[in-house]
């Protein structure tokens, strides 16, 4: 079957994001970098959102008065608003208002609805909020990037397979990823664990909320992850260990990769990346270890990251 999800000309331009190799200790692994950026929509989130969306219309429930009203940090927000206007689909979507002025700015721009939700509450409160909407809007559906299993399965069809066609044949040894839906960690992880049995899956969530630590939910600055509860969409088996990151670490890595490397990311690929170079230092200059850059950052020059 045809679906429109797979026919929209944007389609063609998720995905297929490259590999940056950064060494930063010659005695340590190499850390292999895939750049979401890239995207269309200029995050990781858009591979999700086609998936969503596909599952969607694989079950017939999407039509053309069908209104996407999703809870989201920014990114999945954003990609849903995207691939919407492409379907001729309204998007109304909810969000804490503690995420950057420049998340709401784009949301704009794409014509996108949106309603803030009070930053005490965090994601939770986010989730709440579209639900009443929900409920309130005829023929309005909610993909819930925190439980859709087209979310994980996305990364499955195009994240994993690409990491594997970039490597060549080379053994990875870690994967590295943040955990906010936990679509990419369950997705991609799964795949490559597959090939690689002997891979080590960290998961990456801020110290501020360590939830998969066995902490309680709280405010922290990393933006796009740490959403203060354990998403249905995340697959905790396959995870080897869960590192938390520091505030003052990812922003000061989010920094460090722009003024010394040249990527200009958000501040959930600074912790990220700096979860791999921790991970790095437990294996040789032979090892490969793999994160994402979650997204530009753009989205972020307002905040702490890059704010003068």
């Amino acid at each position: 079957m045809i679906y429109k999800t797979d026919q929209i000309a944007l389609r063609q331009l998720i995905g297929h994001t490259p590999l940056f190799i950064l060494r930063p200790d010659p005695q340590a692994a190499s850390i292999a970098i895939k750049l979401e950026g890239t995207n269309i929509g200029g995050s990781v989130k858009d591979r999700a959102a086609w998936g969503m969306l596909r599952y969607a219309e694989e079950r017939g429930l999407l039509h053309d008065n069908t209104v996407i009203v999703e809870p989201t940090s920014g990114n999945t927000g954003i990609a849903l608003a995207m691939l919407g206007q492409a379907l001729g689909l309204k998007v109304i979507l909810t969000m804490p208002e503690s995420m950057s002025q420049e998340r709401r700015s784009v949301l704009a721009a794409y014509g996108a609805k949106l309603h803030l939700s009070p930053a005490s509450e965090g994601m939770k409160g986010a989730i709440a909020l579209a639900q009443r909407i929900l409920t309130e809007t005829p023929g309005a559906y909610m993909p819930d990037q925190f439980s859709n299993p087209g979310n994980p399965w996305a990364h499955s069809v195009t994240t994993a397979p690409e990491i594997l066609s970039e490597m060549k044949g080379k053994s990875i040894a870690a994967f590295v990823a943040g955990i906010g839906s936990g679509g990419t960690i369950t997705g991609t992880g799964t795949i490559l664990k597959a090939v690689y049995p002997a891979l080590q899956i960290i998961g990456v969530e801020p110290s501020g909320s360590p939830i998969l630590s066995g902490g309680k939910a709280g405010a922290h600055k990393i933006q796009g992850i740490g959403a203060g509860f354990i998403p249905k969409t995340l697959k905790k088996e396959i995870l080897t260990h869960v590192t938390t990151v520091e505030d003052q670490a990812a922003l000061e890595t989010t920094r460090w990769l722009a003024h010394h490397v040249g990527l200009f990311c958000g501040i959930s690929t600074g912790a990220n990346v700096w979860a791999a170079i921790q991970t790095a230092k437990k294996f040789g200059p032979d090892d490969i270890v793999v994160t994402i850059a979650c997204d530009r950052g753009d989205k972020y020059l307002s905040t702490e990251a890059y704010k003068a």
